[in-house]
């Protein structure tokens, strides 16, 4: 019997974190960590503030999982498009229109992710949440180069430029009012610059 009530406390008890967590990114994704604060927050969850701070100690603890959880939607569904079929330059071409057209669709929450000034542990976890990106594009680079569609080249290197590429290309855009007829060209020109770095194709491979 205590067994079970211990379960049955630790499923009630995971619910409400998740319940306080999905709020927190819900009012991220509307206005920012700025519009986020925790009396919303807990209101939102249908919590009190008490509450909340039993289950994250701090602000920026509640706000470093909302980071956590919304920069691994991005690279699983990153993820997903670099695993269709396809060569190399339409693999890579898919999982850059795939990053900014969600980045474009969700902008605020974007914006947040990428450049909303944070607490330094935010601030970490925005470094350490590069590497997947950076594997992604390395990972195509690489099945390409051992398949001949690439010629040889620092497939690591490479990639760590798409990843700064991309970022840099969509901060402008993100921080001004959305302009539907510009995001067509802005995302072509982004995916056309990150599969031009890949260099010609090798020689072996032109018809």
């Amino acid at each position: 019997m205590a067994y079970r009530r211990t379960t049955k406390m630790a499923t009630r008890l995971a619910a409400t974190r998740e319940r306080i967590a999905d709020a927190a990114l819900s009012l991220v994704a509307r206005g920012g960590y700025g519009a986020a604060d925790v009396t919303a927050i807990a209101a939102e969850a249908g919590v009190s503030t008490g509450l909340l701070y039993r289950y994250f100690p701090s602000k920026a603890d509640l706000f470093d999982e909302v980071f956590q959880r919304a920069s691994q939607r991005e690279i699983d569904a990153c993820t997903a498009a670099a695993s269709l079929p396809g060569n190399s330059r339409e693999r890579l071409a898919r999982v850059v229109e795939t990053f900014a057209r969600r980045a474009l669709r969700g902008r605020r929450l974007a914006w947040a992710l990428l450049a909303e000034p944070v607490d330094p542990l935010i601030e970490a976890d925005r470094v350490r949440f590069r590497e997947p990106y950076r594997a992604i594009f390395a990972g195509i680079i690489r099945r390409g180069i051992e398949s001949g569609e690439v010629a040889p080249q620092d497939a690591r290197t490479v990639a760590a430029g798409m990843v700064g590429a991309i970022a840099e290309a969509l901060l402008g855009p993100l921080s001004e009012p959305p302009h539907p007829d510009d995001e067509d060209t802005l995302i072509a020109t982004v995916t056309r610059l990150c599969v031009q770095s890949l260099g010609q194709k090798p020689e072996s491979t032109i018809r």
